[in-house]
């Protein structure tokens, strides 16, 4: 069976379930403080900050530290429990296709769900924003281009994290614990960020770029600057080992 194939299999699959919706909520909560609390962004000015700089950021920080990283880790666990629940694995894996190609194009669909989110993020912002504007009488809109430029830095950063929640996910099969380790692993992030070898923990990568571009923002915060090197080299040996590993694991059991 040929990969692609393989890929709208699961597509097909993610359809019949609730995961969108549950991503979408979740984004819906994230803003609802920041339009309640929209005043608190003009405060911010003493610290170098325009207030609509603030209200982007403060809403992308929160996606980015723990939002986006806990969905994506409910996400891997329920793409796995679907097939586990009704022995769906077991049928695919009586097909004449490899176990490891199985294994990618599952975690090749969580990718569109990690980007689903990120838009729905851009979008409450801009529903957010728009609602703050005429609660405040001030124009919190950022330029899309600018946006869509912070999302997609998100989104490309987020791959290595992901790739060690579906490591999660393969080799731990008790969903409370594959749950709650992934989960776990994200409080350290807001510690990391802070320390000199940061670019070790994939699950801190989504939140050192947006506090990156806080600095920037905040004249008068300092935060530190994107090193590529070592954190490019690391994040893709981080990103195979991770894929590999689970593409050995995948099935073993069920195959058992």
């Amino acid at each position: 069976m040929k990969f692609f194939t393989l890929v709208g299999v699961e597509f097909r699959k993610i359809r019949r379930s609730r995961i969108l919706i549950l991503l979408f909520l979740g984004t819906v909560i994230l803003w609802l403080p920041s339009v309640i609390h929209a005043d608190m962004n003009f405060k911010m000015q003493a610290e170098g900050i325009s207030p609509e700089n603030n209200f982007f950021i403060q809403g992308f920080m929160g996606m980015a530290a723990f939002l986006f990283p806990a969905s994506m880790v409910v996400c891997t666990v329920l793409l796995q429990q679907t097939e586990r629940n009704h022995h769906g694995i077991l049928k695919m894996l009586s097909l004449p296709v490899c176990p490891a190609k199985l294994c990618f194009a599952k975690f090749t669909v969580l990718l569109p769900l990690a980007a689903a989110q990120i838009l729905m993020t851009v979008g409450m912002y801009g529903v957010s924003a728009g609602i703050a504007s005429r609660t405040q009488d001030y124009n919190f809109l950022l330029p899309l281009s600018y946006v869509f430029k912070q999302a997609g830095s998100i989104l490309l950063a987020s791959i290595p994290m992901l790739t060690f929640f579906w490591l999660l996910s393969v080799w731990i099969r008790t969903p409370i614990f594959s749950i709650g380790f992934g989960l776990a692993s994200i409080v350290p992030s807001v510690l990391m960020i802070n320390t000199k070898v940061w670019f070790v923990y994939p699950m801190a990568y989504p939140f050192f770029v947006i506090v990156s571009e806080y600095g920037k923002l905040a004249t008068r915060l300092s935060t530190a600057p994107i090193k590529w090197i070592p954190w490019l080299p690391v994040a893709a040996g981080i990103t195979i080992l991770c894929l590999l590993l689970s593409c050995f694991r995948f099935g073993q059991v069920e195959r058992g």
